[in-house]
């Protein structure tokens, strides 16, 4: 494996950074999160044009940029250093995936193109809290564990009159849900002796869809919370006649697995911005007619904490060019961030621990996405499972 990054990518990175820097600084963070689309529509626009991000991914018979997931997850590490709110993972990292693992060849051609160009936005929605181990991040992804097993509760689907599908049921903690053109609901079918999930397709506008923001402590991951009485759904893929839904399941695990690799690399760049501006500050702020920067006790502290950011970015690196190490890679990502996060806030001193200091911009994220994708051990225990690492003596000679 050649580790390098090419010119192509450099080029990219340096692009974005740039157009982040002049366009993604924290009041213009803070100003994005608080309109009603969570996000600034222009810059992702302009992202879409000049760089095609939301389609690096795609292929290009789509539209699409036709570049690999590696290149996706360098992107994200560039949009973590911003905290930029966008549709970006919801879009091209949770949505594009799955519609090209499972979808229809008219329904690849009919969404892809759009997708990728920006003009239109995805979500995926899994009922209740259970995001992550829907994507196998933190077990193994068995629809009774996550989607309600067929019984009362989650989403159900049944055949339409019409011939299409109906939903009902709810779905919370959708990211980006409230502004999503399209959404990717799972649903269970087939009643409880056949119980399986599928994926189907909700437009917006739908009859009977309900959406409403839901407060976040990181606003710049907008949720929403999706309410579907007797909507009409698209199945995503060929007919369900006989499906037992184990495609989907591992679409959905594949997904996962990308999925921790980006969110990994965009963990490391916000990590990495936020010990930047903590060095920063310790180089100005003075105490005792010096800057406190010169104190042995925080130049220690300072460099504990570029281990842990060098650390999570070589993890990240390599999850990048291998997503079967991803749910690891995410797990020391999300710590170094957490920690980093943390001693931000305390180096930065009385004025670091006012709520609105932009500190606690990194702090919010890290929090959060640990909610959202983790916790942590739980991230490295199932890990841990998948390598083999907790199998007796007697099942590996039983393997």
């Amino acid at each position: 494996m050649d580790a390098a990054f090419t010119a192509e990518q450099d080029e990219m990175r340096r692009t974005l950074r740039e157009i982040l820097g002049k366009r993604c600084g924290p009041d213009e963070v803070k100003a994005a999160v608080r309109t009603a689309a969570g996000h600034d529509r222009e810059l992702w626009q302009q992202l879409a044009r000049q760089l095609g991000l939301p389609g690096i991914a795609v292929a290009e018979e789509y539209g699409g940029v036709g570049c690999t997931p590696a290149d996706l997850a360098l992107a994200c590490e560039e949009t973590g250093r911003a905290l930029l709110p966008s549709p970006l993972l919801a879009t091209a990292v949770l949505a594009v995936p799955l519609i090209t693992a499972l979808g229809t060849d008219a329904q690849r051609s009919a969404l892809l193109p759009p997708l990728a160009a920006g003009g239109l936005t995805a979500a995926l929605a899994v009922p209740g809290p259970a995001l992550s181990t829907a994507l196998a991040l933190t077990g193994e992804n068995a629809p009774g564990e996550w989607a309600g097993g067929g019984r009362a509760g989650g989403v159900q689907a049944r055949p339409g009159a019409d011939g299409g599908w109906r939903l009902y049921g709810e779905a919370a903690q959708v990211l980006d849900g409230h502004s999503a053109s399209l959404l990717l609901v799972a649903a269970h079918t087939g009643g409880f002796a056949r119980s399986r999930t599928l994926l189907f397709l909700v437009r917006e506008g739908a009859p009977g869809l309900a959406r409403s923001r839901q407060a976040t402590l990181d606003e710049t991951r907008p949720q929403a919370r999706i309410q579907l009485r007797d909507t009409p759904a698209e199945l995503l893929g060929a007919d369900a006649a006989g499906a037992t839904g184990d495609g989907v399941l591992a679409a959905l695990a594949a997904t996962g697995r990308t999925a921790a690799a980006v969110l990994a690399a965009e963990a490391v760049g916000a990590a990495g911005q936020a010990l930047a501006r903590t060095v920063e500050y310790v180089r100005q702020r003075e105490q005792f007619g010096r800057p406190i920067g010169s104190f042995q006790a925080v130049k220690h502290r300072l460099a504990d904490l570029y281990v842990h950011v060098q650390a999570a970015r070589s993890a990240a690196y390599y999850a990048a060019w291998d997503p079967r190490q991803g749910g690891l890679a995410l797990a020391q990502a999300l710590e170094a961030l957490r920690i980093t996060a943390g001693e931000a806030i305390q180096l930065h001193g009385g004025i670091g621990f006012t709520w609105e200091h932009d500190a606690h911009l990194y702090f919010k994220r890290a929090a959060a996405d640990e909610l959202l994708f983790g916790p942590v051990h739980r991230l490295r225990a199932h890990a841990a499972h998948r390598a083999g690492l907790f199998t007796t003596p007697q099942e590996k000679v039983a393997v």
